[in-house]
């Protein structure tokens, strides 16, 4: 598109592309550029995300294109001090929508305090992170999983006591702002069941929806999880060590089910099994001491003499 000068659109007429980037997802509301007032949100639970989709759709038919319709996730300088002690320091990343990225590096190298500072589970202490090309820094976990940044963690996270059905229902639940249904009748609650079961069904656990999520074997709980995480409707998904404590068969299960969820879902991961790394990812960031080593595909990476002794040592490499 051809340059033009920023004085020639009045407010509320810019470009979207250049809407976009100055105020991240243009929405006239009385609350103010880019903001929904808490009346509306309350509303209408997903009107961030469906406005943000409505955007980049016709940026897409305008054919106006925007690093944040490259880069569905980017930081800048991001930085996490603890009393003298940098977890992360100064990480630059960019995440290309629709990729696989993964984020490696020997133990303590930062990954999952990158991943909590993402998901604003922490606060950084510096630099800036951006989510389709709006800035998220500030916002507060609830906000950025209800924009479609939703994450896994390193321990299955699900209800033990509850089915894995039940489980996929509680989340379906919350994506559409219905938390309380938990004290109203059955039958309210069996309206997410058809949904729920084809969650289940994405993710290889139609049979287990009457199990108990505690008498699953491991790797199925992990494909629970990642069934629960979906039912959120996510744009990008950051799962922490997803094969973490499984056996090679399980491994291969969740690997393919990675694969499969990709095609609909950016996915950024941190992960120590180097063999599905290098199957899985499109791109991979190496992370040491709480700074970024390298970026690049696997087999550029593997051939990196920094990255041989990150992880090998130096007497190795």
């Amino acid at each position: 598109m051809a340059h033009r000068n920023r004085r020639a659109f009045p407010r509320g007429s810019f470009p979207p592309c250049l809407i976009h980037r100055v105020d991240g997802i243009f929405r006239p509301e009385a609350a103010g550029p880019g903001r929904f007032s808490k009346a509306s949100r309350r509303a209408c639970p997903n009107r961030e995300k469906v406005a943000a989709r409505e955007m980049a759709s016709r940026r897409r038919l305008t054919g106006e294109i925007c690093l944040a319709d490259e880069f569905i996730l980017e930081t800048h300088g991001l930085t996490k001090e603890f009393a003298g002690f940098f977890a992360v320091r100064d990480v630059a990343l960019k995440v290309r929508r629709g990729s696989i990225h993964a984020l490696i590096g020997p133990n303590g190298a930062g990954k999952t305090t990158c991943f909590n500072l993402l998901t604003k589970f922490l606060k950084p202490s510096a630099g800036q992170i951006l989510y389709k090309g709006q800035d998220i820094t500030a916002m507060a976990p609830a906000d950025v999983a209800r924009l479609g940044l939703v994450r896994s963690f390193q321990i299955s996270a699900v209800f033990p006591h509850l089915t894995a059905l039940e489980n996929v229902r509680v989340a379906l639940q919350r994506q559409h702002g219905s938390s309380f249904d938990f004290w109203r009748s059955k039958s309210v609650l069996d309206r997410f069941n058809g949904r729920a079961m084809e969650l289940l069904s994405d993710v290889g656990l139609s049979e287990f929806a009457n199990t108990p999520a505690v008498e699953m074997p491991y790797g199925r709980k992990r494909a629970l999880e990642i069934a629960t995480t979906l039912a959120l409707d996510p744009e990008m998904m950051l799962l922490d060590e997803p094969m973490a404590g499984m056996g090679h068969e399980d491994i291969d299960k969740i690997a393919a089910l990675i694969k499969r969820i990709s095609a609909k879902h950016t996915i950024l991961m941190v992960e120590h099994n180097l063999s599905v790394v290098a199957n899985l990812s499109d791109i991979i960031t190496v992370l040491t001491r709480g700074q970024v080593l390298a970026q690049g595909n696997y087999a550029e990476l593997s051939k990196d003499e920094r990255v041989k002794e990150a992880y090998l040592g130096a007497g190795h490499a």
